[in-house]
Parts: structure tokens; sequence; C-alpha cells
């Protein structure tokens, strides 16, 4: 099985944040920063990358729900949450080796990438100006 993932160019990025916008207007159909799944980091002025769900295969958040909150769709293995059963603890954000499960404060649950499955591509690539975005692949065994 592959394993799919949102891939930073950091030459190419400039921290622009479009793909943030573009993930929360997709996902939520509203521009809002604190509602995206994917993460602009800015460490210096010249050093940005961006942090969406790695999709890892040990699956720490996962592990770390006592509610069963989180499983995994074996076709696509992508991370689903069940948001009745999520009570907001954070344990999941803490496990994430990636910092990337954010925590929605209108829901009082948590929020992380499912690669716009909903849609034919990841919005963040479709709408990154510098084409700094990819969907990086890798088969089981590897990465």
């Amino acid at each position: 099985m592959e394993r799919r993932h949102i891939q930073c160019d950091r030459d190419k990025c400039t921290g622009c944040m479009i793909c943030e916008f573009a993930c929360s207007a997709a996902k939520e159909g509203r521009f809002d920063l604190e509602l995206s799944r994917i993460r602009v980091l800015q460490a210096t002025p010249t050093l940005t990358d961006v942090v969406a769900c790695r999709f890892c295969r040990n699956i720490p958040c996962i592990k770390a729900c006592p509610r069963n909150a989180l499983s995994v769709d074996e076709a696509t293995q992508i991370i689903r949450l069940e948001k009745a059963r999520c009570t907001g603890c954070g344990w999941c954000l803490e496990a994430c080796p990636f910092g990337a499960v954010a925590f929605e404060e209108s829901t009082k649950t948590v929020v992380m990438c499912d690669l716009c499955s909903d849609q034919a591509q990841p919005q963040c690539i479709d709408f990154c100006p510098q084409k700094a975005l990819s969907l990086h692949v890798s088969s089981k065994g590897k990465d």
C-alpha cells in the first residue's frame, strides 16, 4: 500500500500562507487560518516549511487517543476522525511528532489533513502560487 502526504519545496515556498487559506476554505467553507489542516512555519525570514499530516506508519496519534476517535482508512491510509467520540483532550496533538494535528476551538475537537479526500487533489497544492507543494508518494517499506 502506498502512503501519500503533502511535501514542500523549501526553495520555492515564500510563506504566503495561501495554502492555509485554500485548506480552510475547502474544508470549512471560510477563510480562517485557525481551521487550516496545513501550517506554514517560518523559522527565519529565509527558511519556510509547511506541516501537514504525514500519515505515519506507526500512527502515534491513533495510539494516543483514549476515546478511539481516530482510525486509519485501510484503502487510502488517511486518518479519519469521528467527531462525536473526540473530547478534545489533546493527547493526539502531543503524540504527533510533526505537530500536524490542530485543535478546533469552535467544536472542541481536533482537525488534521485528509488530503482533501473529497476533492480531485489537495487544494493547498492546487492554489500554491509558487508550486512549492506536491503530493509525495511512498510505497510500503520506504520512508
